[in-house]
């Protein structure tokens, strides 16, 4: 299956232009840091997802699922590192859309892992 058919690929695609959204008011001085970090392990989900799902078999898919779990996690960090600087305020939308993305590539990950 084509990656861009995955909803967990174009969820995360909808998560990348909300970070670049929410990271535009951030701090020039972060522009170095913080926004650049968020952005970065934003796009590294869903190009995680696109580069898995473009090898050749499920075992090396399920590792690139590994590291997409692993940019979210870095990047729902540094979403609350955001929060706790006072550069953003707590988004109940952000949280739900930080949910589904977790949710979605859990679920493709054991979907994947029953596969081998």
């Amino acid at each position: 299956m084509d990656h861009k058919e995955l909803d967990v690929w174009r969820k995360s695609i909808d998560l990348v232009e909300l970070i670049y959204s929410l990271t535009s008011s951030f701090p020039k001085s972060e522009r170095f840091g913080l926004t650049s970090q968020m952005r970065r392990a934003a796009i590294s989900i869903s190009s995680n997802i696109a580069e898995g799902s473009a090898r050749k078999g499920n075992k090396e898919l399920l590792q690139f699922l590994n590291i997409a779990l692993g940019s979210l996690a870095e990047l729902e960090t540094q979403y609350i590192i955001s929060i706790r600087l006072a550069f953003l305020v707590k988004n109940n939308e952000v949280d739900e859309l930080f949910n589904d993305q977790k949710r979605l590539l859990l679920g493709y990950r054991n979907y994947i892992n029953k596969k081998i």
